[in-house]
């Protein structure tokens, strides 16, 4: 199920798999493990047939071609703004905030074309994700295809999902996980405060930081020379357009302040969806239990779909990766109907409220390390 939801040239990568069988089962053999809710796999797989049948895994290019004018006509808004009314303060403040807009909303096209949803030829789709990621954002396609494939393997399972790699050196996530490091007396930071120190830490800091760094590490030690060289036209373009009108020491502060909003803006909301979840060592469950235990959605509104690039419909994004956004309301009541069916909660909360879960779920862990951590 994994294997299909991820490609979308199934008879191209089959090609990649074929020294690595090994032998057929048995007939005697179960073709499922214990592990896994059979007749949800096959409900699952029908559900997808008929996806495929209705067409929802078709693009409508025009939508994106309009996400990516709007995103470049922002791009080149936030330069005449400052060409046009100087660089005082009140310019400058406009300017990083449709810089902002631009580079966010181009991080949710680089998304959707890392998952090979804009085209229907792979080839096209990793071009144009060069282009977005690389050129206009400044970071490695190869090297967030490499992350974000794993988290979407299986997410919020520690040591396989990146997403969560930040436990337990910044925060103690998932019930399981604060109570064994408690337990044993484990304290890297200030676990009883982090719903706190998040406001300060994770938010502002995860693009200006670690990010920012980790994209060149991972591109260099694992060569990904094209994507070095797409990146630095990004930097020249930045540099020789906004360079002309600013001295270096605001330039430095507006790649600064628009990475740490960019920053804040992308966490929230990509941590809203599976922050709150269920956090835990692979189970080896069915497709759909995995994706379903460590998902949820937000309420759909154009608002909403357009400040998370649709990731308020996470549960079917995880479900079917290589669907266009602009499908996933079609989907969203069969869904509903299959998890009503076996039993599956199906979770769907106000943006509001998904943004408090973070904290309420960082504090609530917070509160079972430290009354592990002092437990005689």
């Amino acid at each position: 199920d994994a294997f299909v939801a991820f490609h979308v040239n199934k008879v191209l990568v089959s090609k990649y798999l074929k020294p690595l069988q090994i032998g057929e089962l048995a007939p005697d053999q179960p073709s499922i493990e214990p592990t896994k809710n059979e007749m949800l796999v096959k409900d699952f797989r029908e559900l997808r047939a008929t996806v495929e049948r209705m067409g929802l895994l078709e693009p409508n290019q025009l939508f994106f071609f309009l996400l990516l004018a709007h995103i470049l006509l922002l791009d080149i808004a936030a330069w005449l703004i400052l060409f046009y009314f100087g660089t005082s303060l009140l310019p400058f403040v406009f300017s990083l905030l449709v810089l902002t807009i631009s580079q966010v909303q181009a991080s949710w096209l680089q998304h959707d074309l890392g998952h090979l949803s804009v085209f229907r030829k792979t080839k096209w789709n990793h071009l144009l994700h060069k282009f977005v990621m690389c050129h206009l954002i400044g970071a490695s396609a190869n090297w967030w295809t490499l992350l974000h494939s794993q988290h979407h393997a299986k997410p919020n399972c520690f040591h396989k999902d990146p997403d969560i790699d930040m436990h337990p050196f910044l925060f103690t996530l998932g019930k399981k996980f604060s109570v064994e490091l408690g337990i044993k007396k484990k304290k890297y930071m200030p676990y009883n405060h982090q719903h706190r120190y998040f406001f300060i830490t994770l938010p502002p800091l995860l693009f200006p930081t670690y990010f920012h760094y980790h994209t060149f590490y991972i591109a260099y030690t694992k060569k990904y020379w094209v994507d070095l060289a797409w990146m630095l036209t990004f930097y020249i373009r930045f540099f020789c357009t906004y360079g002309s009108l600013l001295e270096i020491k605001i330039l430095n502060c507006l790649i600064s302040l628009h990475r740490m909003l960019e920053s804040s803006w992308f966490v929230w909301v990509s941590q809203m969806n599976h922050i709150p979840m269920d956090i835990d060592y692979d189970k080896n469950l069915d497709w759909m239990s995995t994706q379903l235990q460590a998902t949820c959605n937000v309420e759909q509104s154009l608002f909403n779909d357009w400040f998370t690039g649709h990731l308020n419909f996470q549960i079917e994004h995880h479900l079917f990766p290589t669907m266009p956004r602009h499908n996933y309301w079609k989907v969203a009541p069969l869904v509903k109907s299959l998890c009503a069916k076996h039993g599956i909660e199906y979770q769907c909360k106000p943006l509001l409220t998904a943004f408090a879960d973070i904290v309420h779920s960082l504090k609530n862990w917070g509160e079972l390390w430290l009354d592990a951590y002092l437990h005689k």
